[in-house]
């Protein structure tokens, strides 16, 4: 008798039950998971450490301590954001051990740089919007780390303060206000570009 979850097929299985099935050793149900949500891990990944290929090893990482937690997770369901903590909880460590922390280099795809390059756009347009994300760049390398953290975590992957407390391992109100502080930052020091 064959199983009615052939790999093909696992695709359309829902998260709570490849969840369960990941829980009790099944390796096709894992590798499902982390195709659905892998892009997105990396996605995350590479918008903290400014890297592709530290991306590639973070979200390894994370997906290794998954694979190794799996049976811990209470909610099957919240499968997709336990594995966004996971993997924004592995770039803060990866960023922790690298001590350089001004890696925001590759800041231009998530802040919309790739729209300069239109046909419609004319050359001021795209020396002016060079400059506002080389300014961006500029106030965030400069803003403290925790609330450089809590900014990307917030603005760029569009996490919730609860998940970015869980992400680093803060409270709630520590989170707000370090956000606070960041934005006043940030809209001071880009006051030129409004």
């Amino acid at each position: 008798m064959t199983d009615p979850l052939v790999p093909d097929r696992l695709d359309l299985v829902p998260d709570a039950l490849l969840v369960g099935r990941a829980a009790d050793g099944d390796t096709a149900a894992f590798e499902t998971l982390a195709r659905r949500y892998g892009p997105l891990m990396r996605a995350c990944a590479r918008r903290l450490t400014g890297s592709y290929a530290d991306a590639d090893d973070v979200v390894q990482e994370a997906l290794v301590q998954a694979w190794k937690q799996l049976d811990t997770l209470r909610e099957p369901g919240a499968v997709k954001s336990w594995l966004l903590r996971l993997t924004g909880s592995r770039s803060i460590d990866f960023l922790r051990r690298r001590r350089n922390h001004t890696g925001f280099g590759d800041i231009d795809e998530v802040s919309g740089k790739g729209d300069v390059g239109s046909p419609e756009a004319g050359p001021e347009a795209k020396a002016v919007q060079g400059s506002s994300i080389e300014s961006l760049k500029a106030a965030l390398a400069r803003l403290p780390e925790e609330q450089r953290r809590c900014w990307v975590l917030k603005e760029f992957n569009g996490q919730s303060y609860d998940q970015i407390a869980q992400t680093l391992n803060i409270s709630t109100a520590s989170v707000r206000g370090r956000l606070a502080r960041a934005r006043i930052t940030l809209v001071r020091e880009m006051e030129e570009w409004r």
